[in-house]
């Protein structure tokens, strides 16, 4: 028999193993599907009444407004003030204001991000509200102000836009680390690698085999997270460079694979390896971007962060899937992924044994 001809036939029984296992296809597609659902459902469209909008200068319409309010302006903005128009403009940019508001003369100008299309409609609703209120108060003469909305560069991410990528991280990591661990270290406790060793396909055929199911089966979740994420319900917006999420998300398969052989190669049961293997995975998923961004973390744990290739795949999948950069925005990531894959796969052939000894 080639060696073409093995690698098909493991492959399809490989496949068919994994297929025919319920506990392996819900842990490793249903189970973190769950996540996405769950996590897009309650942050998708999350919104609050309140919108914060930054005053740059002196802005009479609304400085008057708040002069003379009675509380009900107060309890649905809150309002700060700046002088530097371009730290304004950067705050709705990413996110940390929902408007920024300057006055021309008798124009006001209203800069507004649409990564939070309610709260945007709410934000130039109240200014237009202002300036009808103003011109009223101005009565038998012409309209003194006139409003005007301009949208910023949006560089926020709406919740969809970051779940989706880092959830699948997640899963890929989970599935690649735990899959490896269990398999190879089931295959050495019952024998199964010394039955191999004298069967007449090649170990490295089994190996690549095995490769290529845990390939071939990423390859499908990235499209089932895709397709979810993208129903109207979510609404997922993919960069142009979205394709690029591929050849990341095969890079990281391979490091977390060999991950997962390194601790399959030093343990000597499956209970040491998934207790390893937990100690591996669940602070990745934290300290990797997982969860929450990066961003939003102490400067320590951000630092922290850099150890997890975690953090590598779910920044090149969010740059090319959800923040529209090009393809070149990955390929840093992926080239530090391919180098842990390597050195794991050195590792883990340093550390193999063919029986629990």
């Amino acid at each position: 028999m080639s060696a073409f001809a093995s690698f098909k036939s493991l492959s399809r029984a490989m496949f068919l193993g994994f297929k025919r296992d319920g506990g392996a296809l819900f842990f490793t597609i249903l189970f973190p599907l769950m996540f996405l659902v769950i996590f897009g459902g309650v942050f998708g469209n999350q919104s609050t009444a309140k919108v914060t909008v930054v005053q740059v200068g002196q802005v009479s319409v609304l400085q008057q407004a708040l002069a003379h309010d009675s509380g009900e302006l107060s309890e649905v903005m809150e309002v700060t003030r700046s002088g530097d128009r371009a730290a304004a403009l950067g705050k709705v940019e990413k996110g940390d204001a929902d408007a920024a508001v300057e006055q021309r003369d008798g124009r006001l100008i209203v800069h507004f991000s649409m990564a939070d299309q309610v709260k945007a409609g709410t934000v130039r609703g109240l200014m237009n509200a202002l300036v009808q209120s103003a011109n009223q108060a101005a009565a038998g003469k012409p309209p003194a102000y006139t409003l005007e909305a301009q949208q910023v560069e949006d560089e926020s991410l709406d919740a969809i836009q970051f779940f989706t990528p880092s959830l699948l991280g997640w899963a890929l990591a989970s599935a690649g680390v735990f899959g490896a661990s269990q398999t190879l270290v089931s295959w050495r406790t019952k024998g199964i690698l010394r039955r191999l060793q004298l069967s007449p396909a090649p170990i490295p055929t089994v190996f690549a085999a095995r490769i290529a199911v845990s390939l071939a089966v990423a390859l499908v979740q990235f499209g089932l997270f895709v397709l979810v994420a993208q129903l109207p319900f979510f609404g997922l917006r993919l960069g142009h460079a979205w394709w690029m999420a591929i050849p990341t998300v095969l890079a990281g398969v391979l490091a977390f694979l060999s991950i997962g052989m390194v601790v399959g190669a030093w343990a000597k049961s499956q209970e040491t390896a998934q207790a390893a293997t937990q100690i591996i995975v669940l602070p990745m998923a934290f300290l990797g971007g997982s969860f929450f961004p990066l961003d939003a973390m102490p400067r320590w744990m951000e630092v922290v962060s850099y150890v997890f290739p975690l953090r590598y795949l779910n920044e090149a999948m969010l740059n090319v899937m959800g923040r529209g950069l090009g393809p070149m925005s990955a390929l840093p990531q992926i080239g530090i992924l391919l180098g842990v894959a390597v050195v794991g796969a050195l590792i883990a052939a340093r550390l193999f044994r063919w029986d629990v000894t």
